[in-house]
């Protein structure tokens, strides 16, 4: 049962049963234990991530790869990335999951040089990446600028380990040059690409050229953006924005007559967890779902007051700009 409600992402759910098991006394085996820790990693709950480290501390468990990896992740996920390092380096045995889980941690948290570090070090101990690797080693020098490093780590995953590159290293190297402003080598990228660029991947793009003002790249990726998901309002908002700040007002009129033709609306963004007196509560933004939903308001409203109070009220032209 909660090795089934992880798989489905119902990761709650897997904890509640994992305690239920508890209360009967039921002691689980490593499998179960690394799939809870996953699934607090998932939540972000870090108070019951350590409840379950000390669990397998006083029942004498083995940190083997497996119940490691789950609490290396576990604690980056949860921003402690120190006890993660703690428990990397615990491990007497280090397979290419506990490798991953480490850089996945250092990447999330902005230390690319260090990722590249422990890169060369696993490289040298005779293990061979493999593509998760290969990716958590790009987005790190995606998120730190490193161009060239990036050329050179896709370059050796491709000839070196003649490993083929899926769309998710695609979408990190056109990240990568589009954040550097080298659009035109962004979308020679995409056009060259083995396999078949996706949203997600023009979308990128689009950031890139809103970042450094390219309206004529922008438009190519919006173009196909619109084939690709022609009800995503995101994109259009995006463009018209650009549109905006080059005071090209007939095209942001073009742009919302377009969205009004079609239906597209603007929709809120998915939910997010926080966990509190290690009880979890979703909510999202435009959320009127909540059981706590008045009380949440109201404090809303006070901070707000406050922040204006200070001269910290934010800029009304964004609102205007992204009113669609």
């Amino acid at each position: 049962m909660i090795n089934c409600y992880s798989k489905h992402n119902r990761y709650q759910e897997a904890l509640d049963i994992f305690h239920e098991m508890k209360s009967r006394g039921i002691i689980p085996d490593e499998v179960t234990i690394a799939t809870v820790i996953s699934a607090c990693a998932h939540l972000g709950a870090l108070d019951q991530g350590k409840e379950m480290h000390l669990f397998v501390m006083d029942n004498r468990f083995d940190l083997d790869v497996y119940i490691g990896s789950a609490l290396i992740d576990m604690y980056a996920k949860c921003g402690v990335l120190e006890r993660a390092l703690v428990v990397f380096f615990k491990l007497y045995e280090k397979n290419l999951f506990c490798w991953s889980s480490v850089l996945d941690g250092l990447a999330f948290h902005g230390h690319a040089k260090e990722v590249l570090y422990m890169f060369d070090k696993m490289e040298k101990e005779k293990l061979e990446p493999n593509g998760v690797i290969f990716l958590n080693v790009l987005a790190a020098c995606t998120h730190a600028g490193f161009v060239e490093e990036g050329r050179k780590k896709f370059l050796d995953m491709t000839c070196k380990y003649s490993i083929l590159p899926k769309i998710e290293h695609y979408g990190c190297m056109v990240d990568l040059f589009s954040r550097a402003g080298l659009l035109d080598e962004a979308l020679e990228l995409i056009r060259n690409m083995r396999v078949e660029p996706n949203a997600v991947v023009w979308g990128t793009l689009l950031g890139g050229c809103k970042l450094h003002k390219n309206l004529e790249i922008a438009q190519v990726a919006a173009d196909s953006l619109n084939i690709l998901e022609p009800n995503n309002s995101g994109h259009f908002t995006l463009l018209i924005n650009m549109y905006a700040e080059g005071n090209r007002w007939s095209d942001v009129a073009r742009i919302r007559r377009k969205m009004k033709e079609r239906g597209v609306e603007k929709i809120c963004a998915g939910s997010s967890w926080i966990e509190v007196t290690k009880k979890m509560h979703q909510f999202a933004a435009c959320d009127k779902y909540h059981p706590a939903l008045d009380a949440i308001y109201s404090v809303l409203d006070v901070l707000d007051s406050q922040l204006k109070q200070r001269g910290c009220a934010p800029p009304q032209f964004e609102f205007i700009l992204l009113d669609c």
